[in-house]
């Protein structure tokens, strides 16, 4: 009887732990499982050092007004589900890169608006490098361990700089690539950024040989963190609108060769002739700009 009391104890507690566990992980939409959607999209933003707080709520409220815009509305309506899945993530090194809203099915307009809200209510994360490799990473696997049936699956990569922690962000992004999963990008270019240690004033060319990949992927440029909003929403509306487009093969790639840099072309055929390693190189004194 001792055992037997001592084994539903032992049990209890497995509960209890278990449920705690549970408890820590962002909270996921009850309804996921096996739901067809038109498009898994995980976007993934930028929180390293040279993102400043006004920079970080620049972006954050970009994305929350974007949300709340009739323009998105009617596009997720018209998909052929008329419904998409959503998550989103903060990335920088690889300690400080969190799911802060798991995934969200949003279909209407009050799906969006809660959307938003909570977008609005996370924590804001401070990092300090920028790991583009681990946001896409984390976004991978988001993805494969998401019960949806999409029909399309996208990563939206937006930031003020280059991948330069963690793994090199090529063998990452080509990764998910594999994996059927286009990946966007959102570069922020604006010259506040020129004392930076890491800034890139292509940082639009590295996104395009680099980052982006997969079926019909692009890059829509943010000309500095007040034009954001405007570039997210912008890119949000092709996103989901391209999710019941057919696919179309990308060009031909074209192979360049240049001295004493590690040049990578992406799946597209663009060649970043600085090298993707660009900002591994910087941060340890090899760059070049």
């Amino acid at each position: 009887m001792a055992q037997a009391n001592r084994s539903r104890t032992q049990g209890f507690w497995i509960s209890i732990i278990a449920a705690g566990i549970l408890l820590a992980l962002p909270a996921s939409d009850a309804a996921a499982g096996g739901e067809k959607v038109d498009l898994e999209l995980v976007l993934a933003t930028d929180v390293s050092y040279s993102v400043d707080e006004n920079e970080a709520l620049l972006q954050r409220r970009g994305l929350a007004e974007a949300f709340r815009s009739e323009e998105i509305v009617k596009a997720i309506q018209a998909g052929s589900l008329g419904r998409i899945a959503v998550a989103y993530l903060d990335f920088a090194e690889k300690h400080t890169t969190h799911v802060l809203v798991n995934w969200r099915v949003i279909h209407d307009k009050d799906s969006a608006d809660a959307f938003a809200a909570e977008l609005m209510k996370a924590p804001r994360t401070h990092g300090v490098m920028t790991s583009i490799s681990e946001g896409i990473a984390l976004a991978t696997q988001l993805i494969e361990q998401s019960e949806f049936d999409a029909t399309q699956m996208t990563i939206d990569v937006s930031g003020d700089g280059p991948n330069n922690e963690g793994p090199l962000v090529v063998p990452v992004r080509d990764t998910a690539i594999a994996k059927g999963i286009t990946i966007n990008g959102l570069p922020i270019v604006t010259d506040a950024d020129i004392f930076d240690a890491y800034y890139l004033p292509d940082l639009d060319d590295f996104y395009k040989g680099c980052v982006i990949g997969g079926p019909r992927a692009f890059i829509q440029v943010a000309h500095g963190f007040e034009d954001f909003a405007r570039a997210v929403r912008r890119k949000l509306v092709l996103e989901i609108s391209d999710a019941s487009s057919p696919s179309e093969p990308f060009a031909t790639p074209l192979i360049v060769k240049v001295a004493g840099a590690t040049v990578a072309h992406g799946p597209h055929g663009y060649v970043y002739e600085k090298g993707c390693d660009i900002g591994e190189r910087m941060r340890y004194g090899s760059g070049f700009r």
